[in-house]
Formats: structure tokens, C-alpha cells, sequence
């Protein structure tokens, strides 16, 4: 059995769909491109898919993952452009290794976010940054199945800021662009909770719903601060390409010269 870990992509209009949407349409590409796929056992087998940490309905998403499970082996970069070509465009498939590290789902600790803030000045949206950053809990709450719960929505942001406005956006209406590196933790911190948070300490309150995109999301690294690829350690591990001595040779043989 082979195991290909895929990255994807919620872009447009499609950012709208649901995880239950993005199932569906990606169990037809499966078959449409005539993938090798392993089932479960039992009276209704499925396709062995594993997916690990959806976004929210209705935010874009630059870096979602899964994992197929195939019973025979297929090249990672021939099957991503197959099951790209399947999938509606919007729920684009942009990358695909073979899994040769465990525990993929282990290395989702943290999200990168970007919120776009229309009919906000960058001025207000600074002001309400600096009482969240500052505040040692910020208390929030959310629906959930049994009802409201309350939560910190302050302890898993490892960072907040606002950035620059944008050069071409001179002229227009306001408009506040927040960059957003959260942790996995529980319970999930989304950015809506974040939003809800500035609410709070600031009484920020956009006039139109926010525009969200997870543009990373992977193992945080303490020491820069950055979120690292999940899929690099597979790279890392798959073994190096030996290239036979004669093919070596024409390749670094000066002005095109064949070696004897």
C-alpha cells in the first residue's frame, strides 16, 4: 500500500463550500482519474482518505491537507495533476509527495491567516491589535452543540499585527489587512474568534463581513516564529536519484560533447 499526502486549496467563490462539499467532489476526481484507491472493510467500504484540520466554511484556504491510501504506486506529481484536472476549479490540488514520515496530522500545530478587513481604517484596526496583544485573557464565546461556550481566545495567538497598506488601494475606501499565527490548540481558536476578541477590548466591529485565507498552516518553529512546510520532512526522506556514471558524464561534458 501506498500513502500520498496532497496539499489543496479553497479559492473564490468556492471558499463557501463545506468539508462535506470538498469529500464529495474529491471522491469523484478519485474516480474520474481512475486512482488506485484502498477501501475500508465492513458493509460500506469508502476510500481510504484521511483529512486533517478543515478550514471553517466560508474562509479561503492556500494550505489544506489529506491523505490517500492506493494499492498500487502511482508518481505523486502525475497523480496531483490528474486529480487537479478532475477537481473544480477553486478546490485546486497544488502539491503531492509520498508519505514516508509518520504522523502528518502531528505537524499541524499552528495556522497563518489573513484577514481582510473592508470599511476599516488601518488606524482603528492598530489601536484594537495593541488592546488584544496587551490583554493577558481575552473571553469570547462561541455556539456549539450544547449551546454557548466561553473560551480565551487570547493564549493560542503567537502573533497579531496589521500590515501596510497597499500601494494600488489609494483612494478607495478603508480597508485593514491583519496577518494572524495562531496555535492548534483546544478549543480550536478560528480566526472569527480572533475577530470577536478585537470586538471585546477594542469595540472594533466591520461594517461587512471579514474576508479570511489561511495562507500556512504546519509545525510552528519557536525559534523564528515561522509555521514550516508539514510536507518537507517526506521530501527530505525520499531517497536521492542516482544518475549511472555514463548518463553523469554526458551531462557535465563541456559544449554538448558526447564522452567516449
Amino acid at each position: 500500500m501506498q500513502r500520498i499526502r496532497l496539499r489543496y486549496t479553497k479559492r473564490g467563490r468556492l471558499r463557501f463550500t463545506s468539508h462535506r462539499d470538498f469529500q464529495r467532489a474529491f471522491e469523484r476526481a478519485l474516480r474520474r482519474s481512475e486512482v488506485p484507491m484502498a477501501y475500508s472493510a465492513g458493509f460500506t467500504p469508502h476510500p481510504k482518505v484521511s483529512y486533517a484540520n478543515a478550514a471553517p466554511t466560508g474562509t479561503g484556504s492556500e494550505a489544506e491537507f489529506l491523505e490517500i491510501a492506493l494499492t498500487e504506486a502511482r508518481d505523486p506529481a502525475v497523480l496531483r495533476e490528474l486529480l487537479d484536472a478532475s477537481m473544480p476549479v477553486g478546490l485546486d490540488i497544488t502539491d503531492a509527495v509520498e508519505a514516508r514520515t509518520p504522523g502528518l496530522a502531528d505537524r499541524l500545530t499552528a495556522s497563518v491567516w489573513e484577514m481582510r478587513l473592508d470599511r476599516v481604517a488601518v488606524e482603528d484596526a492598530l489601536a484594537a491589535v495593541e488592546a488584544f496583544l496587551a490583554a493577558g485573557t481575552v473571553e469570547v464565546q462561541r455556539r456549539a452543540k450544547n449551546g454557548m461556550r466561553s473560551f480565551d481566545a487570547r493564549a493560542a495567538v503567537v502573533d497579531l499585527k496589521v500590515l501596510d497598506p497597499q500601494p494600488d488601494r489609494s483612494g478607495d475606501a478603508p480597508c485593514a489587512i491583519l496577518r494572524l499565527v495562531v496555535r492548534h490548540e483546544t478549543p480550536a481558536v478560528r480566526p472569527d474568534d480572533v475577530l470577536s476578541g478585537l470586538r471585546a477590548v477594542a469595540d472594533l466591529a466591520p461594517p461587512v463581513p471579514a474576508a479570511v485565507t489561511r495562507l500556512a498552516q504546519g509545525l510552528f518553529d519557536e525559534e523564528s516564529g515561522t509555521v514550516t512546510d508539514p510536507l518537507a520532512p517526506d521530501r527530505e526522506a525520499a531517497p536521492a536519484v542516482s544518475i549511472p556514471a555514463d548518463r553523469a558524464a554526458v551531462a557535465t561534458a563541456p559544449d554538448g560533447a558526447v564522452s567516449a
